[in-house]
């Protein structure tokens, strides 16, 4: 596999978006950013917050589009063709319908499966799909009239510890996926998922 150059965390821009279910990616790079000790600041050249730094000993640099979610592509596509970064060298978080809260996954190449930041990030792309994806579980509210106001609210204060748990889980099996060892990452996260949570007191 390619060397992964850059991060990106799928989100809206603006406080009143901050938090909610859409926002995971956003909040996966702003944590992973702070777990290392990077700053995310003002980027013209890509249209959002972006940062440089070692991760896990890796030369990377960090995006999170100040676009909004289905405009993603002209975000990514403008730090990729300035920086010179080829899509299978991009991984892009983002948040997962069908995918549970409290789990995340490692994915290469593939379609947008409905979402809006991948639908628009693709054809920016060049029509590329082989770039990694980390999928954040949301969560499906049960009917597709109810996802858009899902996915802009802000999760239950039970789904969100889950979710901040596979962020943190996400966090810290990144390294392998760094390292080349794709199918080591992803067993990594996928195990982390399947231990048994202790069961929660009253």
């Amino acid at each position: 596999m390619s060397a992964i150059r850059l991060i990106v965390g799928l989100g809206n821009p603006g406080t009143q978006y901050e938090g909610t279910r859409h926002n995971a990616g956003a909040f996966f790079v702003r944590r992973l950013a702070a777990e290392y000790s990077l700053t995310l600041s003002a980027d013209r050249n890509a249209l959002g917050e972006s940062s440089r730094g070692l991760i896990a000993g890796h030369d990377l640099r960090l995006l999170v589009p100040g676009t909004f979610m289905n405009e993603s592509g002209r975000s990514v596509a403008a730090m990729a063709n300035y920086y010179r970064i080829e899509p299978d060298e991009i991984l892009i978080a983002h948040d997962e319908l069908d995918v549970p809260p409290g789990e995340s996954r490692f994915k290469h190449d593939g379609g947008h499966g409905g979402h809006n930041g991948l639908r628009d990030v693709i054809p920016a792309l060049g029509g590329r799909k082989d770039f990694w994806r980390l999928r954040i579980g949301i969560g499906h509210p049960g009917a597709a009239r109810q996802v858009s106001p899902w996915v802009l609210s802000k999760a239950s204060a039970e789904d969100q510890v889950a979710i901040d748990a596979s962020i943190k889980s996400a966090i810290a099996a990144l390294p392998l996926l760094l390292d080349g060892d794709a199918v080591k990452a992803m067993t990594a996260l996928h195990s982390e998922h399947h231990q048994s949570p202790p069961d929660n007191e009253d």
